[in-house]
């Protein structure tokens, strides 16, 4: 079987020589020295200039964090075609998702479109770097500023990429990350939030450690978002393993640019300046039709692909519903390949041979 991702796993002594270390602390929660010390590697491998890091126990805790501090309960401009998390997170938060279409090229929202959609209730704008396809982050920012709006990315999939020379992860407001079992780097099940504002930053970090101010104050209003030290462990013993893991995946887009003939297809076209991930390997059909009859022949031979984004977030059912022509019809026709660690040539060879006899 292949699936559409697998998780990398380093070598389990280097995992356990790290929970190890958090063993003999004997401190398994509470910003332990391997969380700490796992802030300041990624702060390094990032190269952040700006931005601080904060990590928590899972990606969509720093949505929340983020929209409780900045959203305020009003309107945010978002897009149709992210994974659910996005929206389900504003909706969680107690504010109104407003839906703009996406660029049919990059797939990520479209900014061209999001002034028309700004009321007296808007507050802030949450956009998703989709696929690691950087979103166009000079306008957005443009017009945040006109508006005196705030900017939330949502950068799940932005591990590691750059723009203009520049991590993602300093554009806007707030970014945040996912560290699931299943991204490019990943501690198990986590994430992290990248904050410029020193205020804001700090606001951040008490929120994600129940609002305290030591033992027996507290700053705020705040929730448990704090990362273990046993995830902290696999992030550390993970990182050293990034340049051959970013190695081993552009080997498999490269073999998936080769091998893929058909004129039937699209593949994700990355924004200029961008030093892309590859996160994904997407492919957009002619119909939905031929996506399914593709799929299903792949299943038959032990492929497993996923359709991501699918259905377009606009048909949520605790959502208004709303029209976006361009993200329901992308939606109906992505496939996202297997791409991962360890997938052979062979095997590209094969599901590309599958999709091509189409």
């Amino acid at each position: 079987m292949i699936p559409v991702t697998k998780s990398f796993l380093p070598p389990i002594a280097e995992y356990t020589a790290q929970v190890q270390r958090a063993y003999n602390n004997g401190w398994l929660t509470n910003r332990g020295a391997l969380v700490l010390e796992l802030e300041d590697k990624l702060t390094t491998y990032l190269n952040l200039e700006q931005s601080r890091i904060l990590l928590m126990n899972n990606g969509t805790i720093p949505l929340q964090i983020a929209l409780k501090c900045l959203a305020k309960g009003g309107e945010v401009i978002t897009t149709p075609f992210s994974y659910v998390a996005t929206t389900s997170t504003i909706v969680w938060e107690g504010c109104t998702p407003v839906f703009v279409d996406i660029n049919p090229e990059y797939l990520t929202i479209d900014e061209t479109k999001i002034e028309a959609a700004i009321t007296d209730k808007t507050t802030c704008i949450l956009a998703t770097h989709v696929f690691g396809n950087p979103c166009n982050v000079e306008e957005i920012e443009r017009i945040a500023k006109k508006h005196n709006l705030k900017v939330i990315y949502d950068g799940a999939h932005a591990f590691g990429v750059s723009y203009k020379g520049k991590s993602i992860f300093e554009y806007g407001d707030v970014t945040t990350c996912s560290f699931h079992a299943t991204k490019l780097f990943h501690t198990g099940e986590g994430g992290a939030i990248f904050c410029k504002d020193s205020d804001l930053f700090h606001q951040l970090y008490y929120s994600h450690n129940f609002g305290h101010d030591g033992p027996l104050a507290f700053h705020g209003l705040g929730i448990n978002g704090k990362m273990s030290e046993l995830q902290a462990a696999m992030g550390l013993a993970v990182l050293p393993h990034m340049k051959e893991i970013l190695r081993d995946r552009s080997s498999v887009v490269s073999w998936y640019h080769d091998c893929l003939k058909s004129d039937m297809l699209e593949v994700l076209k990355i924004r200029n300046e961008t030093h892309w991930n590859r996160a994904y390997y997407p492919v957009l059909f002619e119909s939905e039709s031929l996506l399914i009859e593709v799929q299903n022949s792949l299943q038959a031979a032990g492929v497993f692909p996923r359709r991501y984004f699918y259905p377009s977030l606009t048909q949520l059912p605790y959502v208004h519903q709303s029209t976006c022509d361009i993200a329901s019809d992308v939606s109906s026709r992505i496939l996202c390949l297997p791409l991962f660690y360890g997938l052979s040539e062979k095997d590209v060879k094969g599901i590309a041979s599958i999709i091509n006899k189409f």
